[in-house]
């Protein structure tokens, strides 16, 4: 059988009109040209932040005279400068993990209930709701959990001092209102919460149909066609959305720095006061901070630029080396 070439197509029919080829072919060279040039000017602008972030940090660090992964003190103003990040390393990883254990497993529960067991007169406005919290600013959260929640979490520590304590991690040793790395987990995780559970219900939405019919067909109950159809095909969007939530869990500022009594101790007691993160130090003193200071919190925005970088990596590494979560096999 001859192989077909272009040269083989017949001609269009007498009286019909058929587009240039070479107008086709414009438009595929203008749009391969603005795609490629979006993704590298997005990779110049990364690199631009990168190397704007490292020399400034360069100028603060070659003048500390502590360690700046491992000192406590922060007072690049002193004489001789002085200060570290440890502490806010900590806390930005500890209130970070707080936040995704109690808001992706909630997300996700949602996601199912509004892509596979709500009625659709209440799937559809509640779907509503969720997006318009994932719009709601920053500082609203914050004001909301400075009035509203952290008063109310008192009785929430008392308890899990009680019955936890013997953890040592939820041993609370201090008295006061709860302005600590658990309130700010329990905020970050209301502010990501919309954000996980949008993105997962869609992923969950895409999920094919024929995989829920034959699964029904065999006999399996609803649970059983989430577990075995839904969720494996549903969980490379699972860990994206994930990672859309702990992004901005980790660079989260201005909610963090209004429910947080910051200081730099570090405690395992993640029910005392105290602690610090990345954003909220960095909002708290870049406005009485002179240059040296300046770069000083720069120095500190390079490491969470990075840590931000690295999260997002091991997300993408997961992903590609588990070819089961691309959903093929669902």
């Amino acid at each position: 059988m001859a192989s077909t070439t272009p040269l083989d197509i017949p001609p269009a029919p007498p009286g019909t009109r058929s587009r240039p080829r070479s107008t086709g072919r414009a438009g595929d060279k203008v749009f391969l040209g603005l795609s490629r040039g979006s993704g590298i000017l997005l990779l110049v602008i990364m690199a631009s932040i990168a190397v704007f972030l490292s020399y400034r940090a360069f100028l603060a660090i070659s003048k500390d005279e502590g360690n700046f992964l491992t000192t406590f003190d922060w007072n690049p103003a002193g004489d001789p400068p002085v200060f570290g990040i440890a502490v806010l390393l900590f806390g930005t990883v500890v209130s970070s993990i707080i936040a995704m254990v109690i808001a992706v497993p909630i997300a996700v529960g949602i996601a199912l209930f509004i892509s596979h067991y709500a009625p659709r007169k209440l799937a559809a406005p509640l779907a509503y709701v969720i997006d318009l919290l994932a719009a709601v600013p920053s500082i609203v959260y914050g004001i909301w959990g400075a009035l509203v929640l952290v008063p109310y979490l008192e009785g929430l520590n008392l308890w899990l001092d009680q019955f936890f304590g013997w953890t040592y991690i939820f041993e609370k040793t201090e008295i006061g209102v709860p302005r600590s790395l658990f309130t700010v987990g329990i905020l970050l995780a209301i502010m990501i919460l919309p954000i996980v559970t949008s993105v997962s219900r869609e992923v969950f939405l895409q999920v094919p149909k024929m995989n829920e019919e034959a699964a029904l067909a065999l006999g399996a109950t609803r649970w059983e066609v989430i577990r075995l159809s839904v969720l494996p095909f549903g969980r490379s969007g699972i860990i994206s959305a994930s990672m859309l939530g702990l992004g901005r869990a980790l660079g989260e500022t201005m909610a963090v720095a209004t429910v947080l009594s910051p200081s730099f101790l570090i405690s395992l007691h993640v029910l005392n006061h105290g602690g610090g993160t990345f954003a909220q130090n960095i909002a708290a003193k870049f406005g009485e901070a002179d240059e040296f200071g300046r770069d000083a919190l720069i120095a500190s925005g390079l490491v969470l630029f990075v840590l931000t970088l690295l999260v997002n990596g091991a997300a993408r590494l997961i992903i590609a080396r588990r070819k089961e979560y691309s959903g093929a096999n669902a």
